[in-house]
């Protein structure tokens, strides 16, 4: 199976707000900012994005999920939008990416159409101040 990266977001972390009960379970909701970048598309994170992972009694995050629009020119220099929905689990079984993720993408850009429908996985890795997003669709070829 091949895959073609097309999109990458740089994530800052702006502030996170955390609850903890008394079965030790939590819930951290972090905000972010930021940018993208990829032959498709350049762009900047709107105001809003937000991350909640669900972490359980023994500190593992076990459920992931963010939440966050894009505003930014597709490949083709079209001004556009994007909503990302990108939700996974922390899995130790990856190759240097901290989660994989399935992202859904709701584009308003003609070129970047194939965005709505495509099978797409993201990675997580680790930055300076905060995460690198990186996400691939599968291609046929």
């Amino acid at each position: 199976m091949n895959f073609e990266e097309i999109l990458t977001i740089n994530v800052k972390i702006q502030s996170a707000i955390d609850l903890k009960n008394d079965n030790g379970d939590s819930v951290v909701m972090i905000s972010f900012t930021g940018d993208a970048n990829s032959k498709y598309f350049e762009g900047q994170v709107l105001p809003g994005g937000i991350d909640t992972q669900i972490i359980g009694k023994s500190g593992d995050r076990h459920t992931l999920s963010a939440r966050y629009m894009l505003e930014g020119k597709d490949y083709t220099g079209e001004p556009c939008k994007m909503f990302i929905e990108n939700n996974g689990n922390m899995n130790k079984n990856l190759q240097g990416a901290l989660f994989r993720t399935y992202p859904k993408i709701i584009t308003d850009s003609k070129a970047l159409e194939f965005m709505n429908r495509d099978i797409l996985v993201g990675e997580g890795f680790s930055a300076e101040d905060g995460v690198k997003i990186v996400i691939y669709r599968k291609c046929s070829f």
